[in-house]
This record gives C-alpha cells, structure tokens and sequence, in this order.
C-alpha cells in the first residue's frame, strides 16, 4: 500500500488539517486540482482522497457534485473540520497596509465582516494556503492573505489578526474516498452508519415526492439531498443523497426499492461510519 491520502490544495491548506486529523500515519500528497486528486486515487498512487463536499457557511463545494459520480471511487469516510481563519502579512507588516485580500473564494465568503470593516478588496485565488504563499512572494505589504493558523508558520507570515470567520460554528464537511471495494457488512460498524447515494428521477409529475415517501414511511432520516444538471439536459435531474443507516436494514432496505419504482437509476456512492460530530 502507498500509506499516501491525496486532497486538493497547498500545504497548510483546511484539505491538508482534515488528512492529518484524521489520518495522522498517513502521508498527505497535495494536488493542483480535484481531477489530480482522483486520478492518484484512481490509479493506485495514492490510498485515499480527502475532498470537501459542503460548508455550513458557503453551502456545496463546486464541481465534486460531477466528478464523483463519474469518478467509480466509493465514499469511505466523513471528516467535520471547524473551519478557523487567519488574516496573514509578511512579517513586519501591519493591517493599516493592507490594501487587498487573497483567498479561495469560499474563505472570502465566509470572512465578509472583516474584509468590509477594513476596506479591503478582496481577490480570488486557488486556495488558502496557495493566496499565502503567494503574499510571501509578492513580499508586499498591502496584500494579505486569509488562510488556515497552520499557513502562517509554514509560510513565514505575521498574523495580523485571528479568528475572523464571522460564525464561530463555520464547518466543512469532507468525505474519504478510495478505489471501489464491496460495501460494508451490516454490523461492520459500531455505532451510526450513513449510505451515500445518487439517484434519477423519471420525468413524470411529482416523481420526486413519490420517491422519497419510502423513506418517510419506513423512518429513514434523510440528513442531505441536493439536485444537479446533467450535462446540457435540462429535464434530467440527478439527486445527491445522504440517509441514516444500512442498506441492509429493513427500513433503508425497504425505502430503496420503493426509491427504484420511481427512478431510472440509483447507484450507492458509500456507505461509513457516521462521524462522531454528528452526535455532537
């Protein structure tokens, strides 16, 4: 085995704290993009992928909704990092200079008080950790960057200010993924299980309600379902969902085959262990 668990992103990067919070033996391999990240995973070169998947703040991370359907990888795991923020400058520095503010998108979505209390213009970059590498190339004291409390050690960064997420319970949810393996027997866990599935509806009226009244009437809680585009198709909906339990547990078990009767497809994406956050 490679002992290696690839995520999207820079060194210091939230994607980086997730893989040694969880995975603390394994080695964390940083990628350009989420199409390097399931190709080391795919090809063997890496054991696992560690991607973020939704925010409590910023809502679904783009682009994963389509890659991981396509990708034949199976969700293994779950991971619930408490995102934190740093506002970063080179050393020296201090936040009266700053001028502009680099970040990944979503971290500058979820630090919107901070960048208006101070003026600042904020500018996209690829992500945390990259926008403050790049402060310290750039050497220059009117940009700043916002990124994770490991960044600033790493990059050699003063921190002008911390904490500046403007919700304190600001989370991002993450799933473990790995090369297709057969799903896990009922009772391979000890405590909560999430399954993981996609699903298309057929296109007759209120196909969807039908759908999901399995679930209702045998007791399945649904705690995600989200809707994407297929393609250019307008009328082909694909829905992302996430249920308590295991397949084979009778009311899980019930609900999918009613799921079946309304739908041209449905695919198990993973089944694992429920996060211990989740309780919380």
């Amino acid at each position: 085995m490679a002992n290696r668990i690839a995520y999207q992103g820079e060194p210091g990067a939230n994607s980086n704290i997730a893989c040694t919070d969880m995975f603390p033996d394994m080695d964390a391999v940083p990628c350009a993009s989420f199409e390097d990240v399931f190709e080391l995973v795919t090809s063997g070169t890496a054991d696992l992928a560690m991607i973020p998947i939704e925010n409590s703040i910023a809502g679904r991370v783009a682009d994963i909704h389509t890659l991981l359907p396509n990708s034949h990888l199976q969700i293994v795991g779950e991971y619930f990092l408490r995102i934190r923020f740093d506002l970063l400058g080179i050393p020296g520095s201090t936040i009266e200079q700053a001028k502009e503010v680099h970040s990944h998108l979503h971290a500058l979505g979820q630090c919107r008080k901070l960048i208006r209390s101070l003026g600042l213009r904020p500018v996209i970059a690829g992500d945390t950790a990259g926008s403050a590498r790049e402060v310290r190339d750039w050497n220059d004291p009117s940009k700043v960057s916002l990124a994770p409390p490991l960044a600033a050690g790493m990059y050699g960064l003063d921190v002008l200010a911390s904490g500046v997420e403007d919700d304190p319970t600001n989370t991002t949810r993450f799933v473990v993924l790995a090369q297709e393996r057969p799903t896990p027997g009922r009772g391979t866990f000890p405590g909560p299980v999430i399954t993981s599935f996609l699903f298309r509806v057929r296109n007759v009226p209120s196909a969807l309600y039908k759908a999901l009244g399995g679930f209702a009437t045998n007791g399945v809680n649904m705690t995600r379902l989200e809707s994407y585009m297929v393609g250019n198709e307008f009328s082909a909906t694909m829905f992302m969902a996430d249920v308590e339990g295991h397949p084979d547990e009778p009311p899980l078990r019930r609900a999918l085959e009613e799921l079946e009767f309304f739908t041209t497809e449905v695919r198990i994406l993973g089944v694992y262990a429920a996060d211990a956050y989740r309780s919380g």
